[in-house]
């Protein structure tokens, strides 16, 4: 009795464990040149061009991301992947404090960067000389760590479970750096991308297609059973 019973749990748990095991918006790895979200099996694949100082690719994570990892990412019909654009030193301070950490930090860490990106690029945007001065001498590590402090990041960080002392760590990385700015290299060189937001949907890079509205119908092309 005590056996079928045992049996009968084990019967029922089943499904849920196998359901617990596609939780595709939990699925995350780190790729060659970025991150990737959702199914590694999928069969539409999304590569998203970002420049945290982007103002469109902020409106773009606003408008998209939720839709996008609840319609096509959770179902497992697409896997989404992120590469930075770095056009500027705050690019660069920005990419390194979302890749501080193990990679399982990095979705939330990117998502927070581009939610809070009008509150940190407004601080950018009236920089003082003094301020901007730091940012272009002395170490890479101490350009960064000048950067964060003043947009800050660090403040931004601390509910994420960062300290000050962990982010600024991360920020002093010149490995990191030189990685970071390795794959952006590896990634212009496969994709001419020239603007942000910019995606590449089944390794094809969609020319003209910088928004939601306009790449919703062609996810909608390529996810349609």
């Amino acid at each position: 009795m005590k056996r079928a019973i045992l049996a009968g749990l084990l019967l029922a748990t089943a499904p849920i464990a196998a359901l617990s095991a596609q939780v595709w918006d939990a699925t995350f790895a780190r790729t060659q040149q970025g991150h990737s979200l959702g199914n590694p099996q999928a069969e539409t694949k999304l590569i998203t061009f970002v420049s945290y100082t982007c103002p469109h690719c902020a409106a773009f994570e606003t408008e998209a991301d939720a839709l996008l990892r609840l319609n096509y990412v959770q179902p497992g019909k697409l896997n989404l992947e992120v590469r930075h654009v770095i056009r500027n030193p705050v690019d660069l301070a920005a990419a390194l404090t979302t890749e501080c950490g193990a990679e399982g930090k990095f979705w939330g860490n990117h998502r927070l960067m581009l939610s809070r990106q009008q509150q940190w690029l407004e601080k950018a945007i009236e920089a003082q000389p003094a301020q901007t001065a730091r940012w272009t001498s002395g170490t890479m590590g101490s350009r960064m760590r000048a950067i964060a402090s003043d947009l800050g990041f660090h403040e931004m960080m601390e509910p994420r479970g960062y300290t000050a002392a962990q982010l600024d760590q991360c920020l002093g990385d010149e490995a990191a750096m030189q990685d970071i700015l390795a794959r952006e290299a590896a990634s212009k060189e496969q994709y001419a991308v020239t603007g942000t937001p910019s995606f590449a949907l089944n390794g094809q890079l969609l020319a003209g297609v910088h928004n939601w509205a306009a790449l919703r119908p062609r996810l909608n092309e390529t996810t349609a059973p």
